[in-house]
C-alpha cells in the first residue's frame, strides 16, 4: 500500500482517518528503528563472535569470574534476542502498512485505533483483544 492509501486504513469510531503525512511519519519511525536493530544486532553477534573464538580469553579464570563472563554472555543472548524480536515486529508492521492490512486487529479483525499505532506502531493488537490475551 502507498501512502497514498492512507485514508483506506481502518480507524476507530471518532478519530479521523489516516493522513499521508501520518502514516508516513509512523513507517518512517518504523524505518529508522528497523536500521538501528539490525545495526546494534550485527555488532553484538560481532562481539559474541570474537568473545567466543578467543582461545585464551578465561585461561586461569576462577570459578567466580568463569560464571560471571557466563551470565554476560547469557545477558547478552537474551538481549540479542529481544532485538531479532523487536526487528521482526517492526517489519511485519512494514509489510502491513504494504498490503493495506495495517491497523486491523488480528484477533477481531476490528480497527486497531489509530492513536495505539501513534504510540506503539507495531501493534498487532487492539486494546480490548491485547487485554484479553495478558489476562490468559
Amino acid at each position: 500500500m502507498s501512502v497514498s492509501n492512507a485514508a483506506e486504513l481502518p480507524v476507530r469510531p471518532g478519530e479521523d482517518p489516516w493522513t499521508e503525512s501520518e502514516l508516513a511519519e509512523v513507517r518512517s519511525g518504523l524505518e529508522a528503528e528497523i536500521a538501528g536493530l539490525r545495526d546494534g544486532i550485527a555488532a553484538a553477534e560481532s562481539q559474541l563472535a570474537e568473545r567466543l573464538t578467543d582461545a585464551v580469553e578465561g585461561a586461569g579464570d576462577d570459578p567466580t569470574d568463569t560464571g560471571a563472563k557466563a551470565y554476560q554472555r547469557e545477558h547478552q543472548l537474551a538481549l540479542n534476542y529481544n532485538s531479532r524480536e523487536l526487528l521482526a515486529q517492526s517489519e511485519r508492521a512494514i509489510q502491513r502498512m504494504d498490503a493495506g492490512t495495517y491497523g486491523v486487529c488480528e484477533s477481531c479483525g476490528k480497527a486497531i485505533g489509530k492513536a495505539r499505532l501513534q504510540a506503539f506502531p507495531r501493534a498487532t493488537l487492539c486494546v480490548q483483544c491485547k487485554q484479553r490475551e495478558e489476562r490468559r
